[in-house]
């Protein structure tokens, strides 16, 4: 039942977005700038997002490390792009996640909560990098501009991160936070939440690697906020890298909620919403999201590669095998 609401919910949403942006926009408009659109920006997009890749993949090596897991680096980045595969039929980014977190726990049997506890801080630290840049990004709009909203909104999760920082690393907030136990027990939260909890708290120790961790994870934030004004100017958008500082965080944090399919029509409308207030006409900020979809969905394509050759080899050698034929 609840399945159904929340997929029900889902498409609702999905609908009220994708109306909104076909109330907003010429469509023909709109096919014409992405039809016209400047191939070398576009793979200056996706050439970003494939290079910062392995850097995130040895930042999680070094947090498994640090819990006394071993693991290659090469492995990781391919678990990495398998997640981005799976982002794209689970919810959003955190579909992912669900699936680093099982593809490691299969290579090192007892050790699950450890590995989920890794990934956990690393989304919390991505999280907080992110809204690093976002504080940049505020600094940067004041007087220059006039995005409303937009700007209030990256102040209040920049203070919200630095609340969650606090309740995850203070011995004083941990003693707060046992108080809402029965409470978690009664809701049957208990469980999940502690697991959580732990997970991140359990790197408290750890203050040079989550500080070494989190410098990493700007930079990769930073440069990947190219990647977005890139596809802008493949449409002919011809902004200044400087706004998308504004708009990327709050891009990065709207695409971890699974408020549609696949983040369909919520990125859409924030890219109109967003860049509309900056002159841009809406048809190619609606053509700026709808690119940088695009350049999302060929970044999963190097794991639906590697999940299917690892289907599918196993299967043509059991049936060279079996036919008496040697195996390619």
């Amino acid at each position: 039942m609840r399945r159904a609401v929340r997929l029900a919910l889902t498409l609702v949403v999905t609908a009220l977005c994708t109306a909104y942006i076909l109330w907003k926009i010429d469509v023909g408009e709109t096919v014409d700038r992405l039809g016209d659109a400047r191939p070398a920006y576009f793979l200056g997009a996706l050439a970003i997002m494939v290079v910062t890749v392995p850097p995130m993949a040895w930042r999680w090596q070094r947090l498994l490390a640090a819990r006394g897991i071993v693991e290659r680096l090469p492995w990781l980045t391919r678990a990495y792009f398998t997640a981005y595969t799976a982002g794209q039929i689970l919810p959003t980014s955190i579909g992912g996640d669900a699936m680093r977190i099982f593809e490691t726990s299969r290579r090192h049997p007892g050790r699950g909560g450890l590995i989920a506890g890794s990934v956990l801080l690393e989304r919390a630290l991505g999280g907080a990098a992110t809204l690093a840049l976002a504080a940049v990004g505020f600094a940067l709009a004041i007087g220059r501009y006039d995005v409303g909203a937009y700007l209030w909104i990256e102040l209040a999760f920049v203070a919200a991160t630095i609340v969650l920082a606090v309740v995850f690393f203070s011995r004083a907030a941990r003693r707060l936070l046992a108080r809402f136990v029965p409470l978690a027990h009664r809701l049957r939260l208990e469980r999940p939440l502690r697991a959580f909890y732990e997970g991140v708290h359990a790197f408290r120790g750890h203050v040079r690697l989550m500080a070494a961790v989190l410098a990493l994870t700007l930079g990769v934030q930073a440069i990947r906020v190219l990647a977005i004004w890139m596809a802008g100017r493949s449409v002919g958008v011809e902004l200044s890298p400087r706004p998308y500082y504004v708009m990327g965080p709050l891009l990065f944090l709207v695409m971890l909620v699974p408020f549609t399919i696949n983040g369909l029509a919520v990125r859409e409308a924030f890219f109109v919403s967003f860049l509309s207030q900056l002159g841009v006409e809406k048809e190619p900020a609606l053509a700026t999201g709808f690119l940088f979809f695009v350049v999302t969905i060929a970044l999963a394509l190097p794991g639906a590669l590697v999940l299917a050759w690892e289907n599918l080899a196993p299967a043509a050698r059991d049936g060279a095998r079996l036919r008496g034929r040697p195996e390619p």
